[in-house]
């Protein structure tokens, strides 16, 4: 029961068509459109072919057709609940009081075929759906991107002491944008609004904080977790929405983090952990759109095989779904993985691990593509991009954590995955490797970095390192370029835990693969960092692992800065650190700045740049011995 609706596609990026008619403002206007097409009959013209969409996400069975009109020639083969399509030059001989247009900005489509009109008949469109005037950036094209700078975030505060803190800046500010604004719209379990509101941005690439706990005390709310809707106006640069999500509590052993939730639904997800012994994964569906699920609409089946179990009962309209794992695959346990079919009904879902101490950690999903084969020119490019694509993530501290590595099979056609890992210490100096052969996609490999470095006989001691995944065709097999793994790190004395995942990429070549070195702004390659590092409040302290990655040999040193900003993005202080190529740098922000540094930075961040190279970022925050969490950076 997959939704029939374009959300994204690689070649022309994110769709603002379901965007606009699935915005909770547009669908408060349903009640509108549907009294002004009234009781019919209807002629519905179509001339940019989204009918089919609009009726994905909206029952339109109460409508009283009388013939469907298509403009483009090639749409003549196609139907719409019943009707074959006719070309528009037949609407004349409609019998139909109202002519309803499936476009926004509808005026010029409506005058190309007024001529046409049987006489007397009203013309309705899209356009009755339209958000208010204040939410929109391109006020003279509805569909452009800016206008729909939207995102979710699993938002919630709880009896229990759990709290969510959202933090991001105005990075929009940073890009010429002259008075950004921000609405949110909070949905319970249910999908019911529990408030609404909207709120000036702070100035360019000042932080932005939403906190549960204020929320709840502002509007007196009862303890809720549910989805917060949020939609950015007035912008410029880019229509990402890019947040971290910290899970906090009032006692110092509840921590976590996460971050965005990617605003495109997609087809499936993959990256989903089956419990290990002790523990309970939970796996948060967010109904991102103003139509039910249907019971049967989400599936679940271990990773290579084809046992779907679906989910048999409804979740409504923006609402939030609690689905434990070990209800629907109970036979399941880590190492083994699951995907998730989606059909499009939510963005990239979050989970969270509940062991037996009562320790809890989040992280998400990604995006299981179904448009990638392998490449087979990937095999052949190590003549000129050395390593080629890279996953690198922390080896943290042996002595005190344990670091593990569960690659993940992240595309429908990918069979197999053949991998290897590198490991380095913090000066790029590689300490052990290891060919992990051609794993089939059900595999169960497990990597314990920890125990391996042990095996080899290296000792870090209390220092640190990365490890890095990459393709190795020794024994054949196929790659894509879309390379993930979860990476899963345990306090040996706390007994906390903390996981992320992410995919590979292509770092610090001149040359140039498939929008590889990725750059977030202008054509590739990306060979400069820019990284937002947030600031943990009182009482935390703020982790962040730095790692230079090299596909090709680069330059022998980063030259990076670390620049501590308050939260209004005033300059504090600075300082400059040498990476090695190849290496790493893993630092706590109160070693590397004053007390008072840092307190005239309360509520800001520490921005990472580096104009010489592309650095990858790990971030998280401390509470003293009690808990940490971990996950990756974003740029702006």
């Amino acid at each position: 029961m997959a939704l029939n609706i374009e959300t994204f596609r690689n070649d022309r990026g994110g769709n603002a068509f379901f965007k606009a008619i699935g915005h909770p403002l547009a669908a408060r206007r349903l009640p509108e459109l549907r009294a002004a097409l009234g009781d019919g009959p209807v002629a519905l013209y179509d001339p940019l072919g989204y009918a089919d969409g609009l009726a994905e996400l909206y029952d339109l069975s109460w409508l009283s057709l009388a013939g469907f009109f298509v403009q483009d020639v090639e749409a003549l083969d196609g139907s719409f609940r019943g009707q074959p399509a006719q070309p528009v030059t037949d609407l004349p001989g409609c019998a139909a009081r109202t002519i309803f247009v499936t476009a926004f900005d509808a005026d010029r489509l409506v005058d190309q075929v007024r001529h046409l009109l049987p006489e007397g008949a009203e013309v309705v469109t899209l356009d009755r759906l339209r958000v208010p005037q204040a939410l929109l950036t391109d006020r003279r094209n509805y569909l452009s991107g800016l206008n729909f700078a939207t995102n979710f975030a699993l938002f919630r505060d709880s009896d229990d002491g759990q709290h969510t803190r959202i933090v991001s800046a105005n990075y929009w500010g940073g890009y010429g944008a002259e008075a950004p604004r921000l609405w949110c719209c909070l949905f319970d379990e249910a999908g019911a609004v529990l408030a609404e509101w909207d709120q000036d941005l702070p100035g360019p690439n000042a932080v932005i904080v939403i906190d549960s706990a204020e929320v709840r005390r502002r509007f007196e709310l009862p303890a809720f977790a549910g989805s917060l809707f949020l939609h950015v106006t007035g912008i410029r640069g880019h229509d990402v929405v890019k947040y971290a999500l910290d899970t906090y509590g009032d006692g110092p052993e509840v921590l976590s983090c996460t971050h965005d939730a990617n605003a495109w639904p997609s087809q499936w997800y993959a990256g989903l952990p089956a419990p290990n012994d002790g523990e309970r994964v939970v796996l948060w569906i967010q109904n991102s759109h103003p139509c039910p699920i249907p019971a049967g609409g989400v599936g679940l089946n271990p990773m290579g095989r084809e046992e779907t179990v679906w989910l048999d009962r409804e979740i409504p309209p923006f609402g939030t779904c609690r689905l434990d794992v070990a209800e629907h695959l109970p036979a399941l346990r880590w190492p083994q993985q699951i995907e998730v079919m989606a059909g499009k009904h939510f963005v990239r879902p979050r989970y969270e691990i509940d062991t037996a101490a009562g320790r809890r950690r989040i992280a998400h999903m990604n995006v299981e593509r179904s448009d990638l084969a392998p490449d087979p020119k990937i095999p052949e490019l190590a003549n000129l991009l050395g390593k080629g694509f890279l996953l690198p993530a922390p080896i943290l501290p042996p002595e005190r954590f344990r670091t593990l590595v569960l690659p993940t099979p992240m595309a429908r056609s990918q069979q197999d995955l053949p991998l290897g890992l590198l490991l380095y210490d913090a000066r790029g100096r590689e300490l052990a490797a290891l060919t992990l052969g051609r794993l089939p996609r059900d595999h169960e490999r497990e990597v314990d970095v920890t125990a391996l470095l042990e095996e080899q006989g290296v000792s870090l001691g209390a220092e640190h390192g990365h490890v890095e995944l990459l393709y190795d065709f020794a024994e054949g097999g196929g790659a894509d370029g879309w390379l993930h793994a979860i990476f899963r790190y345990e306090d040996r004395v706390s007994g906390h835990a903390a996981e992320t995942s992410f995919g590979s990429h292509v770092f610090n070549s001149a040359l140039v693969y498939r929008n590889e070195p990725q750059s977030y702004a202008g054509r590739p390659p990306g060979l400069s960092t820019r990284l937002f590092l947030r600031l943990g409040p009182e009482p935390y302290d703020t982790l962040c692992q730095l790692i230079y990655p090299a596909s090709t040999p680069w330059h022998p040193e980063s030259r990076t800065q670390l620049v501590l900003t308050g939260a209004d993005a005033g300059e504090i202080a600075s300082r400059e650190v040498a990476i090695a190529c190849g290496g790493s740098f893993l630092f706590r922000v109160s070693e590397l700045f004053s007390a008072a540094e840092r307190q005239a930075a309360a509520g800001g961040y520490v921005l990472i740049r580096d104009r010489t190279c592309r650095l990858f970022g790990y971030h998280g925050l401390v509470s003293g011995e009690a808990a940490f969490s971990l996950d990756h950076m974003f740029g702006f």
